[in-house]
């Protein structure tokens, strides 16, 4: 019952009641030396992805050049400022997201998705692998109308893909990003810290084709 509960979303009337105060986290990334929140420098862009524990998806995206900052925090719930403890009982509504800032110059917004959708099993309904929740479902959360009708032509061009590979639909959450808050201090770029660190991603293995579906990288 217990694990059937956590695959559910709260209703907004049921959700925890959360807090005024913002997270306190480091002023620079602990990786890339950069700003880790705004206001960020000239021309560059945000992105949020939930792809499961944000341990790894932090990692994915810092890896990924034109990325110039990540952070770990929550997204798509209810809860004012939750902390870590109050969304793993999945009474807040959120999702374990990545912020990722960028530079759409050195990176585009398609090729990020690619990241996404190829880090993850995105036919995992309220889950990955052995982690098991709400906050642990597979969602893109877009800060603009671009990245919206992006994400959903790329959803569509990544499942073809997977159908052809055999895999079944996919579960992913497309919607407009409503607030992020960032999430504790231990957990910012956590397995740069803690290089043995728990991180239970794993792709489908299949590709994902970059922008419209209309190439490949």
């Amino acid at each position: 019952m217990f694990k059937h509960r956590k695959q559910q979303m709260v209703a907004p009337e049921d959700a925890l009641a959360g807090r005024a105060s913002e997270m306190v986290v480091p002023e620079r990334h602990y990786v890339l030396g950069t700003p880790l929140k705004p206001a960020f420098r000239e021309g560059l862009e945000t992105a949020v992805f939930a792809l499961g524990c944000f341990w790894g998806a932090e990692r994915h995206f810092w890896e990924t050049p034109g990325v110039v900052a990540t952070a770990a925090g929550y997204a798509g719930g209810y809860t004012p400022n939750p902390t870590y403890e109050e969304v793993c009982t999945s009474l807040t509504g959120h999702a374990e997201v990545v912020l990722v800032v960028f530079d759409p110059a050195a990176v585009s917004y398609e090729q990020l998705l690619k990241v996404f959708w190829e880090s993850h099993d995105p036919t995992q309904w309220m889950r990955q692998g052995g982690d098991i929740g709400s906050q642990y479902r597979s969602a893109v959360f877009a800060t603009s109308d671009e990245q919206l009708a992006a994400a959903k032509a790329s959803r569509d061009a990544y499942g073809a893909a997977l159908a052809a590979a055999g895999h079944g639909e996919i579960a992913t959450e497309i919607s407009e990003l409503g607030e992020f808050y960032y999430a504790e201090d231990y957990h910012q770029q956590y397995l740069a810290k803690n290089p043995s660190g728990y991180c239970g991603l794993g792709g489908t293995g299949v590709a994902c084709p970059v922008g419209l579906g209309l190439s490949e990288s």
